[in-house]
């Protein structure tokens, strides 16, 4: 099975991120998952950054991608 990622997207292009889904999770399932950890982390912490958001995704076995933005496609 190939490498499967999602996007978390932003208003703010620098704010965009790539991660890569474990091998086990349905894409529907990640998308669920991910947005728990998220609001988890968002409940926990009002004052959080992308670093507690990355932190959260990684000890569940989410790996943040580096990535070069393209051009946009119209």
């Amino acid at each position: 099975m190939s490498n499967r990622y999602v996007i978390l997207p932003a208003h703010k292009y620098s704010s965009i991120r790539l991660v890569r889904i474990p091998k086990d999770f349905e894409q529907h399932e990640a998308y669920r998952h991910i947005t728990g950890l998220i609001a988890q982390v968002e409940e926990e912490n009002p004052d959080y950054g992308w670093d507690d958001i990355a932190a959260m995704l990684e000890d569940h076995d989410i790996e943040i991608i580096d990535f070069a933005l393209g051009p946009a496609l119209d």
